[in-house]
């Protein structure tokens, strides 16, 4: 076991480029001995940009049309977009009003797109990480197509570590990127009764007498690590005394195998909203947040020592 062991953890990326370059840069910049990512790296949507005219093109962005001409201007925006989480593309009105009559279709030019980003920044991943010599391990989210685990899968540096335990310095790290059910019925979801069946599947290889470091996209029930804005029926955010109103979303399933098991650290995100550090039991909970779309990588280091923790600070940058 290496005596004294810096994590630098983040999650939900959700395809801000310019945020998973921040990430990738993280070990040597805050001094981080290996790096480990949440989940949900993917982006959500496309943004179609459209030649309207010779060298003059159109794009929406997050309800605001801008229109550029081809080189600088065409640049900056299609960035702006990136760093905003979203896919940009270039295509045809034609296209355009093909993909808002046919959702299939539309899904089908999305996910071939987010594959190609996702190969992209595999390889960025491999290159970069390799070169500075930091171990990372990474995993899909809830919000990630089942496509991305084969593309991380595909890392010749970083290891896909979902769904197994990986050696990590002397720690054995178990990894899980699905969530429970959600509003938002996202690609990775399962029930309470498959949460407790993975998790119990997953854990039956770890050793006991050695310690572990859980990373779980989905945070512990009930933890401060999981308030979540309350919704209506109609997904609309419910408030009152004029603030909004905040309710517990985690995992029951994760709180109490944390509280069985007490590993001596345990990784979370899924819920942007509740930056957090908690105990339960033994065990650090942690749950960096993310503001991906302000372009800002919120993260936590953590620093082991003989199988503890002693200590942990959220950074942003």
């Amino acid at each position: 076991m290496k005596k004294r062991l810096t994590l630098f953890y983040a999650s939900d990326i959700h395809g801000s480029e310019r945020v998973f370059r921040k990430f990738l840069r993280a070990a040597p910049h805050y001094r981080a001995d290996a790096v480990v990512f949440g989940g949900d790296i993917t982006g959500k949507a496309l943004v179609p940009i459209v030649e309207v005219g010779p060298g003059r093109f159109r794009g929406e962005l997050l309800g605001i049309a801008h229109d550029v001409d081809a080189g600088a201007g065409l640049d900056g925006l299609e960035s702006k977009i990136r760093t905003n989480g979203f896919y940009p593309y270039r295509t045809t009105a034609d296209e355009v009003a093909r993909m808002s009559a046919d959702p299939a279709y539309l899904r089908s030019v999305f996910s071939r797109v987010m594959a190609q980003t996702a190969e992209r920044w595999v390889t960025l991943a491999d290159e970069q990480l390799r070169a500075a010599g930091v171990p990372a391990l990474m995993m899909p989210g809830n919000d990630d197509e089942p496509e991305v685990k084969r593309l991380l899968a595909q890392g010749e540096w970083i290891v896909d570590a979902e769904g197994r335990i990986v050696e990590l310095e002397g720690y054995q790290v178990a990894s899980y990127g699905y969530a429970t059910t959600t509003p938002w019925h996202s690609p990775r979801e399962v029930t309470e009764e498959a949460m407790a069946e993975a998790l119990d599947a997953l854990l039956a290889g770890i050793d006991p007498s050695r310690p572990v470091i859980f990373n779980f996209h989905d945070p512990p029930n009930d933890s401060g690590l999981d308030l979540a804005h309350k919704l209506t029926v109609d997904l609309r955010v419910q408030s009152g005394a004029g603030m909004p109103l905040l309710s517990s979303v985690g995992s029951r399933s994760v709180r109490a195998v944390i509280e069985r098991v007490q590993p001596v650290l345990s990784l979370h995100g899924h819920i942007h909203e509740s930056r957090a550090s908690t105990r339960i039991g033994r065990t650090l909970a942690v749950n960096p947040g993310s503001v991906y779309g302000e372009g800002t990588l919120q993260g936590v280091l953590i620093t082991l020592e003989a199988g503890k923790v002693v200590g942990h600070q959220f950074v942003s940058g």
